[in-house]
């Protein structure tokens, strides 16, 4: 390719980073606009080769922004990066054992306290529902519920990174 070309190339490249096409697209476009326009000579006389080529890229480059308009961004399936969200073995493993120490640390607790903290904790039943349900004030449930959140505490600090 002759100097002439070249410089017929930068200014061409030089006009689309005017229009905002950053230096890769602007190279493929001007490929591009160079492809049609010697598949056109091919057949067709084309007495101002450098006009055409500059009005092609411009065309190509005006139907690239309509066409990411409409659609957005294009990405290519080689382009996608999958991440697995899912904990790892170590990570199940290490989730396992806390849970066992945790229910370990629930079956020492005395019998009242365990009792109430688990009416409440997992059966989601308020102060209220498991005083009148055990005979209790609901100051005695608050207790035994502090308590139990107090000697779990306790039974899982070196569980906890």
């Amino acid at each position: 390719m002759d100097d002439e070309w070249t410089s017929v190339f930068s200014r061409v490249k030089c006009a689309l980073r005017k229009l905002g096409r950053s230096r890769h697209d602007a190279e493929d476009i001007v490929q591009e606009a160079y492809v049609r326009l010697i598949c056109y000579g091919a057949d067709n006389v084309v007495k101002k080769p450098e006009a055409f080529l500059m009005k092609t890229a411009l065309n190509l480059s005006k139907d690239a922004f309509r066409a990411h308009v409409r659609h957005g961004n294009q990405v290519l399936l080689e382009d996608v990066v999958v991440v697995d969200t899912a904990p790892t073995l170590e990570d199940a493993m290490f989730s396992r054992q806390r849970l066992d120490h945790l229910l370990e640390c629930i079956g020492q607790l005395p019998e009242k306290t365990r009792a109430v903290f688990l009416a409440h904790r997992i059966d989601g039943m308020s102060y209220q529902q498991i005083a009148l349900e055990r005979g209790l004030s609901i100051s005695s449930v608050e207790k035994h519920v502090a308590k139990a959140v107090l000697l779990l505490s306790d039974g899982m600090a070196g569980w906890y990174p």
